[in-house]
């Protein structure tokens, strides 16, 4: 397989990534949601393995497997548990209206290509078209995380976050070393169960996983 063809087959899994972003935005339901999040998961799992392929870096197919077992498989369980124990189905009403919101994810997707001009005329890696897709979905996971209401909804919107970096890292970098990421994917998943703890001592403090509902509660307490 020739570079310009693993390049434009990053390309497309690139384009599904940045896809399921704003797939992310848009949904509602909360199983839609781990959905979208388990196949985010899945495209970059693969385009890692491309990258592995492409470069000849034999450390990124463990990574490639890392990010398949962590993100396609065992957070999504782990997420989907926490949901049906707390009976959580659908985050309705955003803080900000859908068509809104893809309008600010548009904008930032157009930043993001703006600010990796000078990157990718300097790079010669085969993964230097793909960082401003990264980057996007950095910025695309942050404006999920302060624009849901609900706290789970907010730790998806984290955990797509993430992706975009481990994303930015294989693409900037050809991914981070081998021993970093063990440690960052045994964080994520020690995060995983903590975000558990905590949504079940939310319910029990506040009978609500809505923030907004979570504020008045604390707003009448002090008055």
């Amino acid at each position: 397989m020739s570079l310009e063809l693993v390049t434009q087959i990053n390309n497309v899994l690139a384009a599904f990534i940045l896809l399921s972003s704003f797939g992310l935005l848009v949904q509602r339901r909360i199983y839609g949601l781990l959905h979208i999040f388990a196949w985010q998961g899945l495209f970059l799992s693969c385009s890692t393995a491309v990258v592995a392929y492409g470069s000849g870096m034999n450390h990124l197919y463990i990574s490639a497997l890392l990010t398949l077992a962590l993100k396609v498989i065992i957070l999504p369980y782990i997420l989907y548990v926490l949901i049906n124990r707390l009976n959580i189905y659908r985050d309705v009403e955003p803080l900000v209206n859908i068509p809104a919101t893809m309008l600010i994810g548009i904008m930032l997707v157009i930043l993001s290509y703006h600010l990796t001009v000078p990157i990718r005329q300097l790079s010669t890696l085969v993964t230097r078209t793909t960082l401003a897709v990264a980057l996007s979905t950095v910025l695309l996971g942050f404006l999920m995380m302060i624009t849901r209401k609900k706290a789970v909804t907010q730790v998806i919107g984290f955990l797509a976050m993430e992706n975009g970096l481990f994303f930015a890292a294989t693409s900037a970098t050809y991914g981070m070393p081998l021993v970093i990421e063990l440690g960052v994917a045994l964080d994520i998943l020690i995060a995983a169960f903590i975000f558990g703890i905590f949504f079940f001592q939310i319910r029990t403090t506040f009978d609500t996983l809505d923030l907004k509902e979570m504020e008045r509660l604390k707003e009448g307490d002090i008055s």
